[in-house]
């Protein structure tokens, strides 16, 4: 029971590391005051380039991956497991090193994603890709490959509690990119480009 508390706060407090900031900063930038503010990939690579942008997904995706893969390494229980990827997440998102303001979470809900459930992630990465590449809007793919997870893991994986983690972190995705959505539906959105 312990290492279960252990795990899942540890998970929280990686999850917390704001990779993009560090990676700005250590670029002389503080992205939260460059491009939309956020503390993401998109805005890291829109303002900084394509090679800190990476770093930047990468790291992120990585602090949802670890944890998870850590768990399911010690046999956890899917219960445990789900809760493990759930506070990764919680920690982008909420992160407690600036003052529980954090990214949007995309990419540390691929991480904990992919750990779960790899075919899924499959499926979900090449209908970003496809809705990028035709709409050129990377945060309408993203709200469209995190309204499609949560099906995709239940019918292909079927654990209840993964199911239910998967649901709680796409709507949670969803809910942050409610100004992009506003953008969006109001033609203002910054369009991708490579």
């Amino acid at each position: 029971m312990l290492q279960n508390i252990l795990l899942i706060i540890g998970a929280y407090l990686l999850g917390s590391i704001p990779t993009g900031l560090l990676l700005a900063k250590s670029a002389g930038v503080d992205i939260r005051n460059s491009g939309s503010g956020n503390i993401g990939a998109t805005n890291v690579y829109r303002t900084l380039g394509r090679n800190i942008g990476i770093l930047t997904l990468v790291g992120d995706c990585l602090k949802g991956l670890i944890p998870v893969l850590v768990a399911k390494r010690l046999g956890l229980a899917d219960t445990v497991i789900a809760a493990v990827g759930a506070a990764a997440f919680l920690g982008h998102v909420y992160t407690l090193f600036l003052r529980f303001k954090g990214g949007k979470g995309v990419a540390t809900a691929l991480g904990v994603f992919l750990g779960v459930s790899p075919p899924s992630v499959g499926i979900a990465v090449a209908i970003f890709i496809a809705v990028v590449a035709s709409r050129r809007y990377i945060s309408l793919g993203s709200i469209i490959a995190a309204g499609v997870i949560p099906f995709l893991i239940a019918g292909l994986d079927r654990r209840p509690p993964i199911i239910v983690m998967s649901v709680v972190i796409s709507l949670l995705v969803i809910w942050k990119h409610k100004e992009n959505i506003t953008r969006l539906r109001a033609g203002t959105e910054n369009k991708f480009k490579a």
